[in-house]
């Protein structure tokens, strides 16, 4: 198929492919989806290797938040039954960091509900992450606070932070449809402050709130220039009480045809299945650790994800194996130095090429082929309140 080997040519030389090549895997059909995962795996061995990093989410805050963001239960007016509690103690967030450690995650990472935080909210989260980083040797941190002021991720690198998350979500065009309370142009500009305070800047989107084939490939160019190192992908989780609730319009198909378009995009970066994997990825999970290499262990802000031991037993049974903490995540290019293992080792590190970071009909040259699949019945089965770990009396699951 030209299209797939012109895509694994681009991606083994960082080169980025054209809208046309990112739209045009979007539209492959189910008969090629196998041989579009093959192609993008090629891509993500190339430079991770059969590595699986694991992270693990600590929700400092939950609830209550100012911001409408249709899509978050934690929204201002949300209804969702979720968990609401003011700030974890220092001690607590490490705690509940530590049951992540514990379970092989090698990133922390700490998030807060609100449109951003207060300097006082800032010296909080700072004593968090030293407490953190004093108790658990080697943990990486990234912190999740909504949008910052100047100076405030100077201070949280100050403080520890290896990195820091603010995804665009969606398109620029289509972004003022979800969100009111604030704009798109304010998200990217918390990313560049992140960038320019020397954190690892992590951002990405969510799929599945309606959005158009031609909206994901904008937003995904659109990180690509923006230039993360990580790139989280959530599926949307349509919470009862929120205004996306209905919104099922996800199949485990499509899931993996958006994770392949962005490692293409993306070919040397962090791309991170986020929360929804379990909701829409449902048994095809193992498939899409040939397209992404690293996942969230456990459960997530206010939603309950796949047990952790199953986690990890996926990886194993797919062939993969979960990176060490002493191991590098990104390539030399991008980390300073040649990580360890895998395929990535036998190719090399690369530092040539270009730099930096939708249905219907078969892929280029193949005969036509029936439709792709159409979203299914609601699995609101699948959508679980998250009612332990971080803010609760129970154990963490991890």
């Amino acid at each position: 198929m030209d299209l797939l080997n012109t895509l694994v040519d681009k991606g083994l030389r960082r080169e980025l492919p054209t809208r046309e090549e990112a739209l045009a895997v979007l539209a492959t059909t189910d008969d090629d989806l196998l041989d579009v995962v093959a192609a993008a795996g090629k891509v993500r061995r190339h430079w991770f290797g059969r590595r699986v990093k694991l992270n693990y989410l600590v929700n400092l805050k939950s609830g209550l938040c100012p911001e409408d963001c249709s899509y978050c239960s934690q929204r201002l007016g949300s209804k969702a039954d979720i968990l609401k509690y003011t700030w974890l103690k220092p001690d607590e967030a490490s705690q509940a960091a530590a049951a992540g450690v514990a379970g092989g995650a090698k990133r922390v990472c700490l998030v807060a509900s609100g449109r951003g935080p207060t300097d006082r909210d800032v010296d909080r989260v700072s004593e968090t992450i030293k407490t953190i980083k004093e108790q658990n040797e080697g943990v990486e941190v990234c912190a999740c606070l909504g949008l910052l002021s100047d100076g405030q991720a100077d201070r949280l690198r100050d403080a520890g932070a290896d990195a820091y998350n603010h995804n665009l979500n969606t398109s620029e065009s289509t972004y003022g449809e979800i969100t009111s309370t604030h704009t798109y142009a304010d998200r990217v500009d918390t990313v560049r402050k992140a960038h320019a305070a020397g954190l690892s800047a992590c951002s990405g989107l969510i799929a599945g709130m309606g959005e158009s084939d031609e909206d994901l490939v904008d937003v995904v160019f659109s990180l690509r220039d923006l230039d993360p190192d990580s790139v989280p992908v959530n599926f949307l989780i349509p919470f009862e009480g929120t205004p996306l609730a209905k919104e099922w319009n996800l199949t485990p198909q499509r899931c993996l045809r958006i994770l392949a378009m962005v490692r293409f995009v993306c070919p040397d970066v962090e791309v991170r299945i986020a929360g929804g994997r379990e909701v829409h990825l449902r048994s095809m999970q193992p498939l899409a650790l040939h397209l992404a290499n690293s996942i969230f262990l456990g459960d997530y802000l206010t939603s309950e994800g796949q047990a952790g031991k199953a986690d990890l037993d996926m990886i194993a049974d797919a062939g993969f194996e979960v990176e060490g903490a002493g191991e590098v995540t990104l390539p030399r290019h991008r980390a300073g130095g040649c990580h360890e293992g895998g395929e990535a080792d036998a190719a090399g590190c690369h530092d040539s090429g270009a730099g930096g970071c939708h249905e219907g009909g078969g892929v280029c040259g193949s005969a036509p082929a029936p439709a792709a699949a159409t979203a299914e019945e609601p699995r609101t089965d699948l959508v679980a309140v998250r009612r332990r770990g971080a803010g609760t009396d129970l154990a963490p699951n991890a």
